[in-house]
């Protein structure tokens, strides 16, 4: 509030600090401040904020507010009490509801040094968001925690947000770290007017319970299930749990196992991948309500479907509380006493990234293993993806998989282990990279080696992978069908298999960026065959929304955008209506066989390398690029009496010679499913850019 403050060019000499050593400048407030900034006497007084600037205007300080006394209005600032924390439990931080009238506070502080702000108010709509000291925090030294408790509040709905200050940082206002709801200033029109924080925090003092119906959940495949990455800003035009909810029955028939989707965690905006993670205890409030996440989660269930959240622990934004509460004015950056984040960014900084989490500290350990088990309590969700995990220690995510694993067995992990130059932030340490992905067993990563095999690099458009006609990649794809995605993977449990996600150009872009002058018809072929492969390979499965329609992201100048995190919804959104065309129908009628027939047979889903091993077997003496597997049957409960597995990327036909007996041919260049389509022996002959997938007939 800069009540009183001059314009910004005023060079009057009232506002003129005087030098009095090297890097020292003071000034004098004649009079009172009151006086000095011609406040009215009958408007509050409680802080001053400051910003020092040169006579030119283009050399400026940050933000910085010092408390005031303001007894003719009722503000005189006291030393803090010490109290011990009235609440038990590990659980300390964050916010406590005694009843529907009376909440406890209680906020961490504890900097990388020991000490502690001078003093922490609260404010909010139950004191007209004003400093007073009726509501300064008391501090329990053995906790490290701030607390207050809030009694005769009216009930329903109460906001608020904290001021913390020391004479050393100035003051900021922030919200509660572990609030389950919030208001962002500038993006809810509901915001109140006397808060000044980024955030505001709110409490349902008599919250309505939701009534679950799924009970009870198992993930179905869930070592290794088929994974649908979805934005719900982009998957339907309402751009919202209600919206995603009404396209359930699309998702059932096309039999995935789960979704993700993308980070639901209050980012900033309305508009976003959600990448920029703010808070990670409230869900994003444009998306819906918390009982309609809770509800599109259990309609998920009732369907079969598990829900994974897509979850940002790599790094956070400006507004974050941890970041605020102990920020570096000066240098516009967490302060090197933040417990929770790295003063410098030990690497790149990102597109989302503006302050990164330091993964050494045990205050940001215990933090994210919080709310994990929170999200999996509160939400029954039943896995995680974790962004840029390259960026966090070995050690972290073990003790992150272990304590969560405790009380939630079933929950699966994976994530991005790019390996990313960066500064390991204390010696000894391993970062969670596919090399060293035999140090996190229960953790998988994407397959980037099979995902660029398949289409091509990532980085250079142009260049064509093993689908469009590339003459080098043959064995990199079977290395993949095998689970052993090139050096880094041992076991099918940790390999991510897919062909496109949020990220970069999607499949149907990305093959027709390197294929100039192929016809429409054979860059189908291509998407199919592609398909097939990580749809039959050993690992996990995983596709983008709206790959299973053709999914296309064009510019408005006709270009295949790379990365479309800024792109409005014309070039975002799912085109439902392709549907409609024969086209786009068979394509999805294609996925939805292959998933299928992924589902109906176990052998194509083995979880360890002796298994794949043993009962896999690359075929020899074919044409060149092209790849056949025998796989046997029985294997893992597989019913059949084996599965024969072929991929012909060229333009022309091949034929293959089958082993003995009758084999049904389930899936083609145009069709997929269980059902038989045809019976052959001896040979078969396989249309040019296309797979083919034969059961043993029994």
């Amino acid at each position: 509030n800069w009540t009183g403050a001059p314009t910004w060019g005023d060079n009057q000499n009232k506002y003129r600090l005087k030098k009095t050593k090297d890097n020292v400048w003071s000034i004098t407030l004649s009079s009172s401040i009151r006086h000095f900034y011609s406040v009215a006497p009958s408007t509050p007084l409680q802080t001053i904020n400051l910003i020092v600037r040169d006579a030119e205007g283009s050399q400026q300080t940050y933000d910085y507010a010092t408390l005031v006394e303001d007894s003719q209005n009722g503000f005189i600032w006291e030393e803090p009490q010490k109290a011990p924390l009235p609440i038990s439990g590990e659980e300390k931080e964050g916010i406590h509801i005694h009843s529907a009238t009376s909440i406890t506070l209680v906020l961490y502080d504890k900097d990388s040094q020991g000490g502690h702000k001078d003093c922490v108010f609260v404010t909010g709509n139950f004191n007209n968001w004003k400093l007073d000291s009726r509501y300064m925090m008391k501090y329990d030294e053995t906790n490290h925690c701030w607390w207050i408790t809030l009694e005769e509040l009216t009930a329903g709905e109460t906001q608020f947000q904290y001021f913390v200050y020391s004479a050393s940082d100035g003051g900021t206002y922030l919200c509660d770290p572990y609030c389950e709801q919030a208001l962002e200033k500038g993006v809810d029109t509901n915001f109140p007017t006397g808060a000044q924080a980024p955030y505001v925090s709110v409490v349902s003092t008599n919250p309505q319970p939701y009534q679950w119906s799924a009970g009870e959940f198992e993930m179905k495949n869930k070592e290794n299930p088929v994974i649908y990455e979805l934005l719900l800003r982009d998957f339907t035009s309402s751009g919202n749990l209600a919206g995603a909810m009404e396209k359930l029955p699309y998702l059932k028939e096309l039999g995935i196992d789960a979704i993700e989707l993308m980070p639901v965690q209050e980012f900033a905006g309305n508009d976003s991948w959600g990448y920029n993670t703010g808070l990670y205890f409230a869900l994003d409030a444009s998306y819906g309500t918390q009982n309609e996440y809770k509800a599109f989660i259990d309609a998920c269930h009732q369907n079969g479907i598990a829900v994974i959240f897509d979850v940002v622990y790599n790094h956070t934004n400006n507004d974050n509380p941890f970041a605020r509460m102990y920020w570096d004015t000066f240098n516009n950056r967490p302060s090197t006493k933040n417990p929770w984040l790295n003063a410098v960014t030990p690497h790149q900084k990102y597109v989302f990234s503006p302050d990164d989490f330091n993964h050494t500290s045990e205050q940001t350990k215990a933090f994210v293993k919080r709310n994990l088990k929170y999200l999996l309590d509160t939400y029954h969700i039943d896995g995680f993806r974790f962004d840029l995990v390259g960026l966090i220690d070995t050690e972290t995510i073990n003790e992150v998989v272990t304590e969560v694993h405790k009380t939630h067995p079933d929950v699966i992990f994976y994530g991005e282990g790019w390996t990313m130059d960066t500064a390991v932030t204390k010696d000894g340490y391993k970062m969670t990279t596919q090399p060293n992905s035999t140090d996190v067993p229960g953790f998988a990563f994407f397959s980037d080696t099979l995902r660029d095999a398949l289409k091509g690099h990532v980085f250079y458009t142009t260049r064509k992978g093993y689908v469009s006609g590339a003459a080098d990649l043959a064995d990199t794809v079977k290395g993949c069908f095998l689970g052993q995605a090139g050096d880094w993977c041992t076991t099918p449990a940790q390999s991510i298999n897919y062909a496109s996600c949020h990220d970069n150009m999607t499949l149907l872009d990305r093959i027709t960026r390197s294929t100039p002058g192929v016809s429409e018809e054979d860059r189908i072929r291509m998407n199919n065959l592609s398909a097939a492969i990580y749809m039959t390979a050993q690992g996990i499965p995983f596709l983008q929304a709206g790959e299973e329609m053709l999914r296309t992201k064009i510019d408005a100048s006709g270009g295949f955008l790379e990365n479309s995190y800024n792109s409005p919804d014309s070039v975002n959104s799912i085109k439902w209506d392709t549907l409609e065309d024969e086209t786009y129908q068979n394509v999805y009628n294609y996925y939805k066989g292959l998933i299928a027939f992924r589902k109906a047979h176990a052998a194509l889903r083995l979880t360890n390398a002796d298994d794949v091993n043993a009962n896999i077997t690359s075929v020899d003496g074919l044409d060149e690029n092209v790849l056949a597997f025998r796989i046997n049957g029985g294997v893992n409960g597989e019913t059949s009496d084996g599965i024969f597995v072929i991929f012909n990327p060229n333009s022309t036909e091949t034929s293959v010679t089958l082993p003995d007996g009758a084999w049904d041919v389930c899936v083609n260049a145009d069709h997929a499913g269980t059902e038989a389509l045809t019976t052959v022996s001896g040979s078969v002959s396989v249309e040019p850019i296309s797979a083919m997938v034969l059961v043993k007939k029994k």
